[in-house]
Order: structure tokens, then C-alpha cells, then sequence
């Protein structure tokens, strides 16, 4: 169908040096595929509660993991390599807005003269620069020359400390470079969200809720006595058009979401729609909780799903669950940034059975996964910091925990497909048989 085979959905060409992991070979290498398969299987969404690790020992400047104590403060390497740049080169900085900007991991590149500032104000010292110390070993420094010295000598800066494996921390250009290229990611994504999602806060405040009207609400007793009757199946196929129904324009845009984050549309066509068919229920009931209630769940007409319509429609348990998702997610009380890289990462979930290209896409789900984090642990401090993003993993389990269940529960609607008048785009990406008198309905699908 068009809405799948359309090219990327992209304003603008993302830039080519862009994310190290959403460009094979444009940055570190790969991450082994033991780690990404058991990354993947402890957080379906984009938030595995590495915020709490990486909270442990923060730098005092920009709050990023410290590599140590440096110059008097435990500090990145980033924020080390940046204050003894300054004190050697005796760099003037200005700030545009009056020294009081904000100085985080994601935008400590913005501003020199207010980190700058923060460096001296945690007790960084300029003497330790000018004079400096012993090594504590002296095989550090032979190994590490360009981490030892000075990084402004010019153009010997990409030489030994480039080469060094993971053992160490990477030079402070390039842990800079990785920072502005997070800070591009999330600004992506939140884009592509913020222009492809209806459930927003905004269309929240001015929703007048209303139900689905059944002909006779006694039917919905109708399914406890354990077989399936007429009255429960009818009923059943009349709620599960009116969920199709209101559910398909969300389709369109997640999937026009999904083509605009950066590197989706080079994956192979084939792991493209496995992506977007396994992922869309996660990332629509995520998107949902902006507007449903504990009780209900809310479309962005207005209309509302009680309890024992979702029943009816799949099983009390699932309903139940998803209402308890709902209530979950709705506590976290999310930023548009946080459910805009959350619901990224469950789409770009490298679980998925049969995916060709699996180790780029959890090369590409934990890019998601660091600015994600970053963005969560900007909104708290110490334990809270921590409870968050622990918050945020379960959600992400959960989602995934729904949407396989989700993927069992299609089996009703598969077995009495003739029954149901269901949209060609719903039934398409759940896999569900359609009349042949559907294809008349399809104007955009040619003969060959």
C-alpha cells in the first residue's frame, strides 16, 4: 500500500555527519550483538534506567558521567579538557544572555562563557592548569599523549588518544561532538513527533468526551456465561469497527513519524514495516494517555472506550492492563520530549522477530536510549532522579509486554474477519483478511 512504500517524509536531509550510531561506520564502531539483544530485552521503550547508573557519579559542571577528579572537581572529560583549553589559551568568552544560562550535558557547547563560569564556581582551579601534577602513573601518559596534554596544539589532535580501544574515555572533542550529536538527535525526533501526533495536551483541554453508543447495553452481559453468542459477537464486531475506525488516521501518523527519524528510511524496506506493524500499538497506546482517563481510554475525536467495551473487545485482563498503563504513564506527567524519544525507542525496538538489519537498529535504540536519559535526568536531582527513570523502564516492559499480548488477541478478528467492517489500512497492518470488494475501495491500488 502507498502509505508504506512512500519515500521519507523528511523536510530536510538529516546532516551527514549526523549520529554516530544512525550512520554505520560514521562514528564508534559497533556495539556487540550480545549486549544490543539484552539491552533491548530489559526496556522495550526507549528508557532503560541507565539515568540511576549514570547519576552515580556526575560531573559537578555539566552533570555528565565524570571520567574523575580533575582540577580540583570530579568532572567529564568534556568539561576537563574545555576549562584547561581556556586557562592555557586565556580565552575571553561572552554570553549573550546576561550569564545565566542553564549548563547541562546537551547544550554545555552553547554557552563557553556560563560553563566556563560553572567550572570556577564547583572549584575548578586555574593554578592546577598552569602548574599541573604528577601522574599518578606514568605509563598513563605514554599510553594516553593527547588526553595528558593540552588538546589546542594544533593539528596533532587526532593521533594517538583516536586510537586508543574502549578502555578509555574518548578525547574531549569528540565527547563533545557526541553530545552536540544527541542534542540533534532529540531535536529530531521531538520534531517529527510534535508534527505527526494529535494526542496533545492542547487538543486535551477543549475535548468534550462522549461513548460509544451500544443498541442495548445488555448484550454486554451477554459474554459471561463463557460461550461466545450472537449477541456478544455482534456486539464485538461493532465495537471493534468503531476502534478501527478511530484508530487508522493514527496509522498514518505514526508512520509518517517513524519515516522522519533519522536512519529509519535506510533500513531495508522489509525491516521497515516489521518496525511499524509490531511497534504501532505500543507507541499509539503510549501517545493515548495524553488524553484517557483511568477509567477509559480517549480517542482525539473525543470518543471514549470504558472498561467493559476494551473487555468486550479483547479480554478483562488486557483491558485492565491497559487502563493500568494508562494511569502509569499518566503519573510520569511526560515532557513532549520524553514521549517523543520514549515512543521512538519502542518503535525502534531491535527485539522484533526477523529483522535483517537487527545490530543497526539497537545501534540506533541506544542512541535513542542515551538522549533519552539525558532528557529525563534533567527533570529531577539525587533519588527522584533515579525513581524516574527506574519509572520509565517498567513503562517500557509493559508496553511491550501489551503489545505482545495485543499481537495473541488479534486472532478474534482474524477467525471472524467476514463479519467485520474493518478499514483497508487497519486490516493491512494487523494482518487481518479483508473482503475481495475491499480492493474497490481502493482507489490508489492499480491493477499491477
Amino acid at each position: 500500500m502507498d502509505v508504506w512504500s512512500a519515500p521519507p517524509a523528511l523536510s530536510a536531509a538529516p546532516p551527514a555527519h549526523f549520529a554516530l550510531a544512525f550512520l554505520p561506520g560514521a562514528g564508534s564502531p559497533a556495539h556487540p550483538q550480545h549486549h544490543t539483544q539484552e539491552q533491548a530485552a530489559e526496556g522495550g521503550g526507549a528508557g532503560g534506567g541507565a539515568c540511576s547508573a549514570k547519576a552515580a557519579a556526575p560531573c559537578k559542571v555539566c552533570g555528565d558521567k565524570a571520567s574523575g577528579y580533575h582540577y580540583g572537581v570530579t568532572s567529564c572529560e568534556g568539561c576537563k579538557g574545555f576549562f584547561r583549553r581556556s586557562i592555557q589559551k586565556q580565552i575571553e568568552y561572552r554570553c549573550l544572555r546576561d550569564g545565566k544560562c542553564h549548563v547541562i550535558r546537551l547544550n554545555r557547547n552553547r554557552c563557553q562563557f556560563c560553563r566556563f563560569k560553572k567550572c570556577l564556581a564547583v572549584g575548578m582551579s586555574r593554578d592546577s592548569v598552569r602548574y599541573g601534577r604528577v601522574p599518578k602513573r606514568p605509563r598513563d601518559s605514554e599510553a594516553l599523549p593527547e588526553l595528558s596534554r593540552g588538546a589546542g596544539d594544533g593539528a596533532g589532535g587526532g593521533g594517538a588518544g583516536a586510537g586508543v580501544g574502549g578502555a578509555v574515555a574518548p578525547p574531549p572533542e569528540r565527547a563533545d561532538d557526541a553530545a552536540e550529536l544527541t542534542l540533534e538527535l532529540s531535536r529530531l525526533v521531538v520534531a517529527a513527533h510534535r508534527n505527526n501526533n494529535s494526542y496533545t495536551d492542547e487538543l486535551r483541554r477543549s475535548l468534550q468526551l462522549h461513548t460509544v453508543i451500544m443498541l442495548d447495553d445488555s448484550d454486554n452481559e451477554a459474554r459471561s456465561g463463557g460461550s461466545e453468542g450472537a449477541g456478544r459477537g455482534e456486539a464485538a464486531a461493532l465495537l471493534w469497527h468503531h476502534l478501527a475506525v478511530r484508530m487508522t488516521p493514527a496509522v498514518y501518523e505514526v508512520v509518517a513519524f517513524a519515516k522522519r527519524l533519522p536512519g529509519f528510511h535506510t533500513l531495508p524496506q522489509d525491516d521497515q514495516l516489521i518496525l511499524i506493524k509490531l511497534g504501532f500499538f505500543e507507541v499509539w497506546l503510549t501517545r493515548i494517555t495524553r488524553l484517557s482517563t483511568p477509567s477509559s481510554i480517549v480517542f482525539d475525536d473525543g470518543t471514549a472506550f470504558t472498561h467493559s467495551q476494551l473487555e468486550m473487545i479483547y479480554d478483562a485482563q488486557f483491558a485492565t492492563a491497559m487502563l493500568s498503563y494508562v494511569q502509569a504513564v499518566g503519573r510520569l506527567q511526560a515532557s513532549e520530549e520524553e514521549l517523543a524519544l520514549f515512543t521512538a525507542g519502542l518503535l525502534l525496538s531491535p527485539h522484533r522477530a526477523a529483522l535483517s538489519e537487527r545490530d543497526r537498529i539497537a545501534a540506533m535504540h541506544r542512541a535513542l536510549a542515551d538522549a533519552f536519559n539525558h532528557v529525563t535526568c534533567e527533570g529531577g536531582a539525587g533519588g527522584g532522579r533515579g525513581e524516574r527513570a527506574e519509572a520509565w523502564g517498567a513503562a517500557g516492559r509493559s508496553a511491550r509486554a501489551l503489545g505482545v499480548r495485543h499481537a495473541e488477541l488479534l486472532a478474534w478478528p482474524r477467525a471472524h474477519w467476514p463479519r467485520l467492517a474493518l478499514p483497508a489500512l487497519f486490516a493491512e497492518l494487523f494482518d487481518i483478511p479483508k473482503p475481495d470488494e475491499d480492493v474497490d475501495a481502493a482507489p490508489h491500488s492499480p491493477a499491477n
